[in-house]
């Protein structure tokens, strides 16, 4: 079986899945009737072919899995003790960061890490010069707004050295 094919396989299943998880009731009429909502979907809404360039890695990969829960627990505690404190509400603000991602779809994967983190939100992503907009929920001191950059830098290097072929090529 192809790669594409196997592909193609996964997405029904997981368009299935979500199916019967938005009804609430894993039947097998619901897991059914999700195949076919998947099959018209993917039929009369397909998705534009994304050029995957490079390998998967599989080191990087888990540090990635492992670096990026450690900050989704680190701020989501953060914002817990914003939301409990005395004080008022922490200054925010827009940061712009240039990513020397080359590949679409890993820059697609910073974007989806970056907002899984709470308190911060990729507002717009410009491919040509490779910017990024973050809405930062805590950028009061020169120290938050390091800890910001040394985050995304953090995850961009782990992105590139699990996905993008210029790493293994580098190695």
């Amino acid at each position: 079986m192809t790669r594409e094919r196997l592909v193609r396989i996964g997405v029904l299943i997981w368009l299935a899945v979500v199916y019967t998880a938005l009804w609430g009731n894993a039947s097998i009429a619901n897991l059914l009737a999700g195949l076919v909502v998947g099959v018209l979907i993917m039929v009369l809404l397909p998705l534009p072919r994304v050029p995957v360039n490079g390998t998967l890695r599989v080191l990087p990969l888990v540090e990635l899995v492992l670096v990026t829960a450690y900050y989704a627990i680190e701020s989501s505690l953060q914002i817990a003790w914003f939301a409990v404190r005395r004080s008022g509400a922490p200054v925010s603000g827009v940061l712009r960061v240039r990513l020397a991602i080359d590949s679409d779809l890993v820059l697609v994967l910073c974007a989806d890490v970056l907002n899984l983190i709470p308190g911060t939100m990729v507002l717009e992503l410009d491919r040509t010069s490779g910017v990024a907009w973050v809405h930062v929920l805590d950028v009061g001191s020169d120290d938050a707004v390091e800890k910001f950059y040394y985050t995304t830098r953090r995850l961009e290097g782990l992105l590139i050295r699990a996905f993008e072929r210029k790493a293994q090529e580098a190695a």
